[in-house]
């Protein structure tokens, strides 16, 4: 994780007036005739849609450069598309939950002593584990239990036993393997230790698999009290080799439970029990403001929300923006399993929109039917069906489309795993665009499709928030970038995203054959929260 870095301010008065003057829809201006396709892509308009990116940096702006869940920056996001959805005329609903908080502020790690004394460097020869402890400990290196013969299979520090007497005081030094990480440091910690190592496993092949060797980023899932660091398995293997091995690891980290919450949007007409819902994460890196991701995911769905809120559709639409899901998809999650089994049934399809912007873009659409044989495989039956609707918006325009596989990454991953039909759009996140890319929607090869995913310069103004200046500079030359945002790819993406929950609004039935016609309902014409329960 990139430490946080100093931003721009405003006083918190001028950026409620900005945030204020931002507003762009209300329900006067929302139109009940947007009730197809054509008419409703074009009330949802590139300005509209950049209007909400405006408000989200300069919410960022105003606390500490980002919009993370468990930091104000959140919250004020939170109230933003709460407060536009409440005067559009939609039930609003806001589920709070807790969730494990993690933020890096710096770290170091070396060795004192036998000579020479080393200075490690971050990235390279160590990374700092998430939910690691804070403090500045020194000690003694004290292996744990540690198989370091060939096959190497590692359960080092999985139990309570595998810890003697000489860690109390001291830093233990763990082998990956057998257990989660989280279980490791935790059984170390009780056993006294005050800061730990974890080694890469070396199991397996070195050369097929560099992975089990190599440094490795890894999470503890949850708080721990002590600072922990993961080291490559072959520098592991040197500590255990060096007798009477001293060493210091400081760690500057904020590691706790902290609250946040998801913002449920529902219609007040349409079928209670073929819920039409889609979602995007609100909440941005901690030391980010979060403008592709997922800003851009977050805006577009908020315009088409609000471009829709007098439509009077058969089936009840729900729109969701996710909290904490950069800390493993923690608001859709809890969401999906405060569900009862019922209301799970009701929800007829899922749709997800998490970056969809990227400056290096592709138009990638989610592969309901695993046509592309890669990857995690299909996702639940109907979502075929999903997909093709947002293959026939892109055909219907000319433009091509590449398969994004369901790998689990993003908020579809609770619904898929409870059998909802599921289906959506994403731009590209980390991957390096290709030549066969370049070929199909030009862009700059070998570049991330998001130069700044998950870094301070997700923002409007990338290069002075650290970005690639040659590069943007590149992109800039050959697309209309939007700071960190290509406004074309988000143009088009606010299309498809409106012609598919339009298209979803009024008929159902090729993803679950639920027809037109009113059916059973558990209460048309109410609302329900995001617990299933009526919003009062």
């Amino acid at each position: 994780m990139v430490s946080p870095k100093l931003r721009r301010t405003l006083a918190a008065t001028a950026v409620a007036t900005l945030v204020g003057s931002l507003t762009l829809v209300n329900p006067a201006q929302a139109d009940p005739n947007n009730n197809s396709a054509k008419k409703l892509t074009k009330a949802v308009t590139l300005h509209g849609v950049l209007r909400h990116l405006d408000a989200f940096q300069a919410i960022a702006d105003a606390n500490g450069g980002n919009r993370g869940s468990g930091l104000p920056g959140y919250d004020a996001s939170a109230d933003y598309v709460a407060g536009m959805l409440e005067d559009a005329g939609y039930r609003v609903g806001r589920q709070p939950f807790d969730f494990n908080f993690f933020e890096e502020f710096g770290s170091s790690f070396g060795r004192i002593s036998p000579p020479p004394a080393t200075a490690y460097v971050a990235g390279t020869d160590y990374d700092l584990m998430d939910f690691s402890g804070a403090g500045d400990v020194t000690g003694l290196v004290v292996p744990v239990d540690l198989a370091l013969t060939p096959p190497r299979a590692s359960t080092s520090g999985c139990e309570t036993t595998d810890f003697s007497a000489a860690v109390a005081g001291e830093i233990a030094l763990l082998q990956r393997g057998g257990c989660p990480f989280g279980q490791k440091v935790s059984n170390a910690e009780a056993a006294g230790a005050i800061g730990v190592i974890l080694m890469n496993q070396g199991d397996g092949d070195p050369v097929t698999n560099v992975d089990r060797y190599a440094l490795f980023a890894g999470t503890l899932g949850a708080p721990v009290g002590i600072p922990a660091v993961s080291v490559s398995y072959f520098l592991g293997a040197q500590f255990a080799a060096t007798p009477g091995l001293t060493v210091r690891i400081t760690a500057n980290t904020t590691s706790e439970v902290r609250s946040t919450e998801n913002v449920i949007a529902e219609s007040t007409t349409g079928r209670g029990d073929n819920v039409v819902m889609a979602g995007a994460h609100l909440d941005s890196e901690p030391d980010t403001a979060g403008i592709n991701d997922n800003g851009s995911g977050s805006a577009a769905l908020l315009e088409v929300a609000l471009q829709m809120a007098k439509v009077k559709p058969n089936n009840r639409l729900r729109f969701a923006w996710w909290g904490a899901e950069e800390a493993n998809l923690v608001g859709s999650t809890f969401y999906v399993n405060s569900l009862e089994d019922e209301r799970v049934e009701d929800i007829g399809l899922y749709l997800n929109f998490d970056m969809v912007g990227s400056p290096n873009y592709v138009f990638g659409v989610y592969d309901g039917d695993d046509s592309a044989q890669s990857g995690s495989g299909p996702g639940p039956a109907g979502s075929a069906q999903v997909e093709d609707v947002f293959e026939g918006f892109f055909a219907s325009r000319g433009l091509p489309t590449n398969a994004a596989d369901f790998t689990g990454r993003s908020d579809y991953g609770p619904f898929i795993a409870v059998g909802i039909p599921a289906g959506g759009l994403f731009t590209g996140a980390e991957v390096l665009k290709t030549v066969e890319d370049v070929a199909k929607y030009g862009g700059v090869q070998g570049a991330q499709y998001d130069p700044c995913y998950h870094e301070p310069c997700d923002s409007l103004d990338p290069v002075a928030d650290g970005g690639n200046a040659a590069l943007y500079a590149q992109l800039e030359a050959e697309y209309d970038l939007y700071g960190n945002i290509n406004t074309y790819a988000l143009d088009v993406n606010a299309d498809a995203i409106a012609t598919a929950l339009i298209t979803f609004a009024y008929d159902t039935s090729i993803v679950n054959g639920v027809p037109r016609s009113p059916g059973k309902s558990h209460g048309a014409g109410s609302s329900e929260d995001a617990h299933g329960n009526a919003l009062q």
